[in-house]
């Protein structure tokens, strides 16, 4: 995997990663050149805070032209490390480990689960897309063979630690988690969190504040009739 530039602050990395969708999107759709402000606005960002990101990677745009959508796809996909498949493997055969295991999405973003675990018996062996479930003790083995360095835990809290421990070990590097738990890696292994309720409450909390000021109005109507 080529080095993300350490230059590159971790939000910026984020947004450039919907740029890279956005642009893989117009690329398939057979557009070859596109605005800023198209490019911001099709990512939910402002031009300012687009150009500010992209200039992390040099010049890319050309004035009153834009930007040349396969060659900036292609550079983000290199500066991303993902111009290349990456194998991963996926542990906690839930609702949300089938799901995410059966979403043929990742493929075409060049992420390619070669390994799906589970410590039930009962889902030990279930066919999802192109995978059998296997028993989580031949983990590491596949880990090995394959050489994936990401892995994704859907599993309960109380073993997401343990996963991340066994994970850690067999040599993968980058870790997915959406266990409602807080992990700790060793030096090394990155970790990215995706706690779903919690992104469901500050949905919750911008809604009730659209209505706050529908009701303060309202209030204020009434006091002064």
């Amino acid at each position: 995997m080529q080095p993300r530039p350490r230059t590159i602050p971790e939000a910026t990395v984020a947004r450039l990663a919907v740029y890279l969708r956005v642009l893989t999107t117009l690329a398939d759709g057979g557009r070859t050149t596109v605005s800023s402000g198209e490019l911001a606005s099709a990512a939910g960002v402002n031009p300012a805070g687009l150009r500010k990101d992209l200039s992390h990677l040099g010049p890319c745009g050309v004035r009153g032209v834009g930007y040349e959508v396969r060659s900036l796809r292609d550079r983000l996909a290199r500066v991303l490390g993902v111009e290349r498949a990456r194998a991963c493997v996926l542990v906690g055969i839930g609702n949300l480990g089938s799901a995410l295991a059966d979403y043929a999405g990742f493929g075409t973003r060049g992420f390619d689960f070669v390994g799906l675990f589970d410590a039930s018996p009962a889902r030990v062996g279930q066919r999802i897309g192109d995978l059998t479930v296997r028993s989580l003790d031949e983990l590491e083995e596949v880990v090995a063979a394959t050489g994936a360095s990401i892995g994704v835990i859907t599993t309960p809290a109380e073993v997401a630690q343990q996963v991340c421990d066994r994970l850690a070990a067999a040599g993968v590097q980058s870790i997915l988690n959406f266990a409602p738990v807080t992990l700790a890696a060793p030096p090394g292994v990155d970790v990215r969190k995706v706690d779903l309720s919690v992104e469901l409450q500050v949905l919750a909390f911008l809604g009730q504040q659209r209505l706050v000021p529908s009701a303060a109005r309202g209030a204020s109507v009434e006091e002064s009739a």
